[in-house]
């Protein structure tokens, strides 16, 4: 529908789909209405909406929105059932976005309550919407009385094809089981092998998983392609979270037992 009346539109705020963006274009469906206002009167209506954001950013935003309204290919003969088609559309995705926080909330409070949540949160990279998506997951722990179950419970274990005498020398995952704690491991992965921050004396980064990023660069020193790595640390941090889970302790009591860079 926004094809139909304000295509220019896309690119005006960095996220189409955020709050400020949709309650602008709710407000300022077409080209006429951005145009028909003064540029201080369309800054300060942006600023309402995001009172967060500093006066630049409204006055930036205001200017690129005033732009893409001169640049609209569809400046008259527009059809009113297609900006009454937008402002439904625009209404419902608001009204999702909202019971979608409030879902957020609701599962964050219920989470709260569980000992697995801080324990997971324990690992460096795992934050609060990581854990609830891993702990959801797996469910109870003691479903699996040995970690490689949970490794193929994950779908990341190594898959073997063999026909007759011969046997494939490249083997991938198997991808079975839960795509949704394949895709948060992948996360919590990437942001624990990241770099956090400096040091303050030099210019040395100090990872937020040190530990786990140290078995990391041990596989691509070896030589391994980064998906293969990326696998790899999965596996491993796959069997820290069922050690961790099973003895209920956080992740500095087991780092100091366990050794991932071997």
């Amino acid at each position: 529908v926004l094809d139909q009346i304000f295509p220019e539109y896309v690119g005006v705020f960095g996220d189409l789909y955020s709050k400020v963006s949709l309650k602008t274009l709710l407000q300022f469906p077409t080209s006429k209405s951005v145009l028909s206002i003064s540029e201080c009167t369309l800054v300060d209506e942006i600023a309402s909406l995001c009172k967060s954001r500093s006066d630049k950013w409204a006055k930036e935003r205001a200017q690129k929105l005033r732009d893409a309204a001169s640049r609209n290919p569809f400046q008259n003969n527009l059809f009113q059932s297609h900006i009454f088609n937008l402002e439904i559309l625009i209404t419902l995705i608001l009204q999702y976005q909202e019971h979608l926080s409030k879902l957020d909330a609701e599962i964050d409070a219920l989470a709260q309550e569980m000992e697995e949540y801080t324990i997971l949160q324990s690992i460096p990279g795992i934050g609060e919407k990581i854990a609830a998506t891993i702990i959801s997951e797996i469910g109870e722990i003691d479903r699996f009385n040995h970690p490689k179950k949970l490794v193929a419970f994950a779908g990341v274990d190594p898959s073997v094809y063999a026909s007759g005498k011969f046997t494939a020398s490249v083997n991938r995952i198997t991808k079975r089981g839960s795509s949704s704690l394949r895709h948060a491991l992948y996360m919590a992965v990437r942001c624990g092998i990241r770099d956090a921050r400096k040091k303050k004396t030099t210019d040395e980064m100090i990872p937020r998983n040190k530990r786990l990023r140290e078995f990391y660069d041990k596989k691509r020193n070896d030589g391994k392609p980064f998906r293969v790595a990326v696998i790899a640390y999965v596996n491993k941090l796959l069997h820290w979270i069922y050690a961790l889970l099973k003895s209920k302790t956080d992740f500095q009591d087991t780092a100091q037992k366990l050794h991932p860079a071997k």
